[in-house]
């Protein structure tokens, strides 16, 4: 969960159709250690671990292509096996212009391997802005994490999140903008449960609570996965989220989903594909949705440089808008 405040956003994907905001920036998502999904099957016979609710639909939505608009280049630099950054430059005619620092600290490359290490992530824009995750595994079962999030001089997110991972099971709970002079908080509680080896059950609670306002909202969540497929339903009272994850081969892979929410009265269905051509070291990326949106992004691995061209574009037939973009990420 980047962030819980996004909870309340509509359907759809937050960029669809084109909005004037930047991209969202790599650190809105949890780190690939922090959510990789369970295996599909274990050696002892026992059910494995569901993952994190975060991830439910990370598969479906990793088929999608990211919206790309101007030019933007990234430079990633490893200076250490526990010391990352990346310099981030995007110039565009619709959102304002923008420079990016990220930086990672982390303990070593193996820490992926969920070994117990702390990692820091930072990232500071042109604008002042700031965005700080902090991860730590407690014990080898629970994590903790906590994000800070600023908009220029002004504090707008920081959470707190634990989750412990059972045999079979993971449970999290999250705090997020508690203020004690305001009488505000959110929280979140998160639950799954193997049934089986393919099927996982479980939900989400939020309750939030204001000077105004006090009231909760629960989903109900269910997956189902077999080796190269995978059917994720969430429906609760503010709407339903629906996706199919497809590999046809090692090359293709399909996704559908379907979004509806109950506040804004709107619903969404997309399509989208993904196509691996190793031979000619490129990835093709194309999606196409209800309200007329039609978009594709090719990335070109330029060997034997240490550099990817990518290029994208995005029409929008019903809102007769167009966004094309061009990028180069080095390292």
């Amino acid at each position: 969960m980047g962030s819980v405040l996004a909870l309340s956003s509509g359907p759809g994907h937050p960029n669809w159709p084109f909005s004037t905001d930047p991209s969202p920036s790599r650190w809105d998502a949890h780190p690939a250690h922090w959510d990789s999904p369970p295996r599909w099957e274990r050696r002892d016979g026992r059910l494995p671990n569901p993952g994190s609710f975060h991830s439910l639909h990370r598969s479906c939505k990793d088929v999608f292509p990211q919206q790309i608009e101007g030019v933007k280049m990234i430079l990633n630099k490893t200076l250490s096996s526990f010391f990352k950054v990346s310099h981030a430059v995007h110039l565009s005619a619709v959102s304002p212009s923008y420079y990016r620092f990220h930086v990672e600290h982390l303990q070593s490359d193996d820490y992926s391997k969920d070994k117990d290490a702390p990692a820091l992530i930072g990232e500071m824009d042109s604008s002042g802005s700031l965005n700080a995750h902090a991860l730590l595994h407690l014990t080898e079962r629970v994590r903790a994490r906590t994000v800070f999030q600023t908009q220029q001089s002004q504090f707008v997110t920081w959470q707190f999140e634990t989750e412990y991972r059972g045999k079979d099971f993971t449970a999290a709970v999250t705090v997020a903008n508690p203020d004690v002079l305001r009488e505000s908080v959110i929280l979140v509680a998160h639950f799954l449960q193997s049934v089986t080896s393919g099927l996982v059950l479980g939900g989400e609670l939020v309750y939030h609570r204001g000077r105004a306002e006090e009231g909760g909202i629960l989903t109900l969540a269910g997956q189902y996965s077999r080796p190269n497929w995978v059917a994720t339903l969430n429906a609760g009272k503010g709407g339903a989220h629906a996706s199919y994850y497809h590999r046809a081969n090692k090359q293709i892979q399909v996704g559908v989903e379907f979004e509806a929410s109950t506040r804004t009265q709107e619903t969404t269905t997309s399509f989208g594909y993904q196509m691996e051509l190793p031979e000619a070291n490129m990835v093709f990326k194309g999606m196409i949705n209800s309200r007329c949106i039609i978009g594709g992004v090719l990335e070109k691995r330029l060997a034997p440089l240490p550099a990817t061209l990518i290029m994208g574009a995005f029409v929008n037939h019903r809102g007769d808008k167009l966004q094309v973009g061009l990028g180069v990420n080095v390292g």
